[in-house]
């Protein structure tokens, strides 16, 4: 999924359903980041393989290592708009570290069904993955939970941001 938010729908249902234990906004920024990669080749070199290194569990741990710094010295940020979205809690560095680290590794896991140019388990060559069912299947199923997930993420967050809004003492706006 080159340069898409599809990544977004199962971090966003993962994060609020164990809202207390990860930060959402990590979360998401994670989960996008592997494609940094992708957007340079699509962009300048349109010939060459989308996912090269940035698709790999090895690379995927440095770009979660590197977004929880920059999330976490941004916490400040991201706590205001979480609170203006009603979904606001304070992060601690360790929620700020889980939670890129599993953006960026759910990334690489559903394009590793998709991609058989990646090399999710380097310095393995190939992709262990990519023959799991036929193509048509495999496409279908990952964008197809990556969709779905995202709606039920939607329902669970305005039934999650409800429930905030209603008790005061979790909205510091309120005080």
């Amino acid at each position: 999924m080159p340069v898409t938010p599809f990544h977004w729908g199962p971090v966003l249902l993962i994060g609020l359903l164990f809202f207390q234990f990860l930060d959402i906004p990590s979360l998401l920024i994670s989960s996008v980041a592997p494609d940094v990669d992708g957007l340079y080749i699509v962009i300048f070199r349109p010939f060459m393989p989308h996912h090269g290194l940035t698709h790999t569990y090895v690379v995927a741990s440095v770009i979660g290592i590197i977004v929880a710094g920059a999330m976490y010295s941004l916490k400040g940020v991201t706590g205001k708009i979480m609170e203006k979205i009603g979904l606001y809690k304070t992060s601690s560095f360790r929620k700020i570290l889980y939670s890129p680290l599993l953006g960026a590794y759910s990334h690489i896991f559903l394009d590793s069904f998709l991609y058989p140019e990646m090399n999710p388990l380097y310095p393995l060559l190939g992709n262990p993955f990519v023959g799991a069912a036929p193509e048509h299947i495999r496409y279908i199923a990952v964008y197809g939970l990556c969709g779905l997930s995202f709606l039920i993420g939607l329902i669970v967050y305005f039934k999650k941001r409800t429930s905030m809004l209603a008790q005061p003492h979790l909205n510091p706006s309120e005080k």
